[in-house]
């Protein structure tokens, strides 16, 4: 199954699993960390990460080009508001040009090409934009504060 999807495992034989029964106590690697992508960096947590298990609080870091992170960036919107004023001229010479080659649709005009109008309209719009103001994107993080404090939470619970 790994090799058939093309994942690196990023486990480097350290211990993330901790048990004690009776007097015997031993340590495994239960748990497995899978990427798709070179792992460059795997941490296993000090104690003061707290997870409620007898599980270790594992970190890992993945190798990402910057084109590679940027392009899993979800454009939201682009920056209109900061366009100087000569800066209008560009989207508008880069609207006119393919604009003019374009059949102007009149009242005898079907649905479907009323439909097809609206989709090259959205994809050249789109175009322009994204060759012209400066676009804003949201990139989603995985950890914020919530997640912080729900941790620090579980942790002081499994210390009672």
């Amino acid at each position: 199954m790994i090799d058939k999807n093309g994942l690196e495992i990023g486990n480097d034989g350290r211990p993330t699993h901790v048990w004690i029964r009776e007097d015997q106590e031993g340590k495994s690697v239960i748990d497995l960390t899978l990427a798709n992508r070179p792992i460059v960096r795997l941490t296993i947590l000090a104690d003061d990460h707290a997870t409620g298990s007898d599980r270790e609080v594992m970190e890992w870091e993945v190798g990402v080009d910057r084109q590679e992170e940027a392009d899993h960036e979800r454009v939201v919107g682009w920056n209109l508001a900061a366009m100087m004023e000569e800066d209008t001229e560009a989207p508008e010479k880069l609207w006119m040009e393919p604009a003019k080659e374009r059949i102007q649709l009149d009242a005898e005009c079907t649905e479907d090409e009323v439909e097809q109008e609206a989709a090259w309209c959205q994809q050249a719009i789109s175009s322009i934009l994204n060759a012209t103001p400066k676009k804003i994107r949201i990139c989603a993080s995985l950890w914020n504060a919530e997640i912080e404090e729900r941790r620090r939470t579980v942790g002081r619970e499994g210390m009672r």
